[in-house]
């Protein structure tokens, strides 16, 4: 009997580069010539509620950058937001893939991401051809890692919270997730994952 039924996967920090957070916020706003202090202080509130979809990207951008008139639009923003992805060196994705072609699990992932830069990921890399299931913060209303999105995978995977492996590069997100029950495992590069999987059985 294989050791896990499910096995989840974060995508920011552990398959592609984080989709919006620090370094990429910056490099955006140099693009766009932007007060970074003036955007930092809007941003933390407008974002909570973008990644859970409770707003718009629209109404998002409204808050942290077109509260004054601009000489580009929501959706040059918007476009430059979602060009900060690219894989992540030393990442997780091609033992995603070896998970993936074995047919032993049900491959997942379970991640904070709001729904423009969610969907532009997903399609673009490829993502929901490999995953069987997407368990994101603009599809559950929810975020990592309160524990409530934990309950809530559980609720849709419908398999004991021990029979789910959970992989995640944020020691917040993976503790809160061993607190609900999971096995989990801190990403820290494709190497490392590797043996961890080794000594769990799954590889």
């Amino acid at each position: 009997m294989f050791p896990f039924d499910v096995i989840l996967f974060d995508i920011g920090g552990v398959l592609l580069t984080n989709g919006w957070d620090h370094c990429e916020r910056a490099a955006v706003l140099n693009l766009f010539h932007l007060d970074h202090a003036a955007f930092e202080a809007r941003h933390p509130g407008a974002y909570d509620a973008w990644e859970r979809d409770a707003i718009p990207v629209e109404a998002y951008l409204d808050a942290t950058v077109f509260y004054e008139p601009r000489n580009f639009s929501h959706e040059d923003f918007a476009a430059a937001i979602c060009a900060q992805s690219a894989l992540l060196p030393d990442g997780g994705l091609g033992i995603l893939k070896e998970l993936g072609a074995s047919g032993k699990w049900m491959i997942g992932a379970l991640n904070n991401e709001a729904r423009v830069p969610n969907d532009f990921r997903l399609h673009t890399f490829g993502l929901r051809e490999l995953f069987d299931v997407t368990l994101s913060s603009c599809h559950l209303g929810l975020r990592k890692p309160e524990p409530a999105i934990y309950r809530r995978a559980l609720d849709i995977l419908g398999r004991p919270a021990e029979r789910i492996l959970f992989i995640d590069d944020r020691q917040e997100n993976v503790a809160a997730a061993a607190a609900a029950g999971f096995k989990t495992i801190r990403f820290n590069g494709a190497a490392p994952l590797r043996r961890d999987l080794e000594l769990l059985g799954v590889l």
